[in-house]
């Protein structure tokens, strides 16, 4: 028995000094800007141990040399209520867990007509719905986490958002975020991405350029091949649209 509870007082010890070390960092973000994320590393890996080469592009800008055109474009697109929040919006993380329950509801109920042989129609796989995630979640999890998707992973990337939101300012979390973004394979942050796509600097880009940025957030890799899409301009469109009303930090 004193043994468990040796091992819960280490546990417990181990987990405190963890969370101070992630503090400390964050606070240093306050002054220093992040060389690189968990997730840029990670990706730098795969590429080079697939290619046999390093692709990073990356410049890091301040926040008033960002066109406000994509500031309000990303929130627009991610987050609408960044300004409001407090690091979670329980209304999106709600509406995004119903939206998962009813596809995996969808699949169940596929799997159970084709076992009592009452349709021939393929399996309904469960789809995966993106949502839910304020613009700070997803930089604490850039900045620190791995990209596993487990119960454990998700309550540090609370904490980390927590802890994101306490000691930096909304307009220093949207300025990291915005130079640490992925816009690409090797496209990191917003400078890259305008020189990338534009040939010119993030804080001369368009509303209609910074638009077509937000929408590519999701799925960089897939819209750099395929910048010419109906629906990456479609939906540029529509978050043009939304981002006279958005209020920036």
């Amino acid at each position: 028995m004193k043994a468990f509870w040796r091992l819960l007082v280490l546990a417990l010890g181990a987990g405190l000094a963890l969370q101070l070390y992630f503090a400390g960092r964050i606070a240093l973000m306050r002054f220093i800007d992040p060389e690189s994320t968990a997730f840029q590393r990670s990706e730098a890996w795969g590429v080079a141990k697939r290619t046999g080469t390093l692709k990073w592009r990356q410049q890091w800008v301040p926040y008033a040399e960002i066109s406000s055109h994509l500031k309000r474009a990303i929130i627009a697109s991610e987050d609408a209520g960044f300004v409001l929040h407090e690091g979670i919006d329980m209304d999106a993380l709600e509406k995004a867990w119903e939206k998962n329950t009813q596809a995996e509801e969808r699949a169940a109920q596929s799997i159970s007509r084709l076992a009592e042989g009452k349709s021939k129609a393929p399996l309904v796989k469960p789809t995966k719905i993106v949502g839910g995630s304020t613009i700070t979640q997803q930089l604490a999890k850039n900045l620190f986490l791995s990209g596993e998707r487990t119960l454990l992973r998700k309550g540090q990337e609370l904490l980390l958002t927590l802890m994101l939101e306490a000691l930096l300012s909304k307009q220093r979390i949207l300025e990291i975020y915005l130079n640490n973004v992925e816009w690409g394979e090797g496209v990191f942050g917003a400078e890259a991405a305008a020189q990338h796509y534009y040939r010119k600097p993030a804080a001369r880009l368009s509303a209609i350029e910074s638009a077509r940025l937000a929408v590519m957030l999701p799925r960089p890799k897939y819209f750099e091949t395929h910048t010419g899409s109906g629906y990456l301009a479609s939906r540029a469109r529509t978050i043009a649209a939304r981002m006279g009303g958005v209020e920036l930090p």
